[in-house]
């Protein structure tokens, strides 16, 4: 049992230790993403966007499509989606570091109860022990090691948050395009079936005609062959509808009879002006990017692991101390014993280890710089995507226009060499031809509809997905503030 004096000593010991010999590592800052002054390409224009910083909020950008169905969907697939769940399981393995990492800054405490009951050999009597003990210790942070693990844990902890958001942001991307893809591929199907309707007709004239000598046989042949065509080809655009509506059941898992039925009880349609802004300065939409922000983080956690590696070159500094009591009864004899102690206190000075701690120190510097460039890399990843679903949106802007004009011009050649061909002024050539450029301009005006939606989704996607950058901060300088106030940082 130590005494009064000496562990008055101890504590000015140790206080001297903490004034004369506490610094923490310098760790390089983290890096700043390198982002051009303005967009090169034609932004859209700018129109009112909410902030999505909740699952909630998110799925109110795709309900504004005018679509319920498509918001739906979105919230089915991340119910399910095996990728959201890793990244909720990555936000609870990297909570559970983060508290482990702040719990080491505080001394810890364990109790003990035990009892005994011995027999020794006669003419001994039998006795009973009954004790218990609080142990406590605490590795005092000299150096910042255990400070700097705890920075560590919380960047990537926020991270891992911020991995969620840009997991739901591509599930959501993911659903729209499969969705609209359907869409689109619905208004082909009623397309193709208006074409084949008109080639079977034409199809049944021709054959009326051949068969009253006023049409060769090789032209009726022909009549029969552009029906078949049109036939084949509504029966292969079907199966193309029917295989978007599988792809979509994998994604949400809802039963595909109810998607069937609710997909006939709301047709839906393809938006043409998606309610997104872009900032004119890329810095700010860089900024709204998780997937930089969880790369950002860990270039963060990566720094204060460069911190933690040159500690453990420091000594280690550990407190220790114990209160317990013990009570014995032997043959109607009772006793009791209690005691205390402090200490030991233990410095461990780390005077070889084969390079061990200088090269973990060099790792942890490798692993800084490599977390660099790939944040640096991940920021021109984005600019690029943004470019590119500004450079397809005026694209498809300046498009879509002559898109419209060809289709009216050509459905109205159509029509006049169709009244030209019933009247005998026109050969069925000149028919199929007509009626074969009217399908591939409608074809493409589709397309080149679905094309703008997906560009629209890219944008929304490359611009973070209206995530707000919040990462649960409160909760997280109040983390930060209780391990200061708990003597964290000496």
């Amino acid at each position: 049992m130590l005494r009064p004096a000496p562990l008055h000593r101890i504590i000015i010991l140790a206080a001297a230790l903490l004034g004369g010999c506490a610094f923490a590592p310098a760790t390089p800052p983290s890096p700043a993403a390198a982002s051009p002054d303005g967009w090169q390409s034609q932004l859209p224009p700018a129109a009112p966007v909410a902030h999505q910083g909740s699952e909630e909020q998110l799925l109110q950008w795709w309900r504004g499509q005018g679509d319920p169905l498509l918001a739906d969907l979105i919230a089915a697939a991340q119910a399910v989606s095996p990728t959201l769940a890793e990244a909720r399981a990555q936000i609870a393995n990297a909570r559970a570091s983060r508290t482990a990492a702040g719990a080491a800054l505080l001394p810890t405490l364990d109790g003990t109860l035990q009892a005994s009951r011995t027999s020794a050999q006669p003419p001994l009597p039998m006795a009973t022990t009954v004790q218990g003990a609080v142990q406590a210790g605490w590795e005092i942070d000299l150096f910042g090691g255990n400070r700097a693990a705890r920075d560590a844990a919380v960047a990537r902890y926020e991270g891992a948050q911020a991995g969620w958001h840009d997991a739901r942001v591509s599930i959501a991307a993911e659903v729209a395009n499969q969705y609209y893809a359907l869409r689109t591929c619905e208004r082909l199907v009623d397309i193709t079936a208006a074409d084949a309707g008109s080639r079977a007709e034409t199809g049944r004239l021709t054959a009326l005609a051949a068969e009253a000598g006023f049409q060769a046989p090789a032209t009726a042949a022909l009549a029969r062959a552009t029906t078949a065509e049109g036939n084949s080809r509504l029966v292969q655009q079907r199966a193309a509808c029917d295989l978007d509506i599988k792809t979509l059941v994998a994604l949400t898992a809802m039963p595909e009879p109810e998607l069937r039925r609710r997909l006939l009880a709301n047709t839906g349609s393809l938006p043409q002006q998606a309610q997104l802004q872009v900032d004119a300065l890329p810095a700010a939409v860089l900024a709204q990017r998780p997937d930089l922000a969880a790369r950002a983080r860990e270039v963060a956690a990566a720094s204060a692991d460069i911190g933690a590696a040159e500690a453990q070159k420091y000594p280690r500094l550990t407190l220790a101390g114990s209160v317990g009591a013990a009570r014995f009864r032997s043959a109607g004899v009772s006793g009791s014993l209690d005691t205390w102690s402090v200490g030991p206190v233990a410095l461990t000075l780390p005077i070889f280890d084969g390079g061990r701690r200088a090269a973990n120190a060099e790792a942890a510097r490798e692993r800084y710089e490599a977390a660099v460039i790939q944040y640096r890399a991940a920021a021109r990843q984005a600019v690029r995507e943004v470019e590119q679903a500004l450079v397809r949106l005026d694209s498809t802007a300046r498009r879509s226009a002559d898109a419209v004009v060809a289709v009216q011009g050509y459905a109205a050649s159509f029509a006049g060499i169709e009244a030209r061909y019933r009247g005998g002024l026109a050969s069925l050539l000149e028919l199929e031809e007509a009626r074969r450029v009217r399908l591939t301009a409608e074809t493409a005006l589709l397309s080149l509809q679905n094309e703008r939606t997906a560009a629209w989704i890219a944008l929304y996607r490359a611009a973070g997905g209206g995530w707000d950058g919040a990462l649960e901060q409160n909760a997280t300088n109040a983390s930060l503030a209780s391990d200061r106030g708990a003597g964290a940082n000496p």
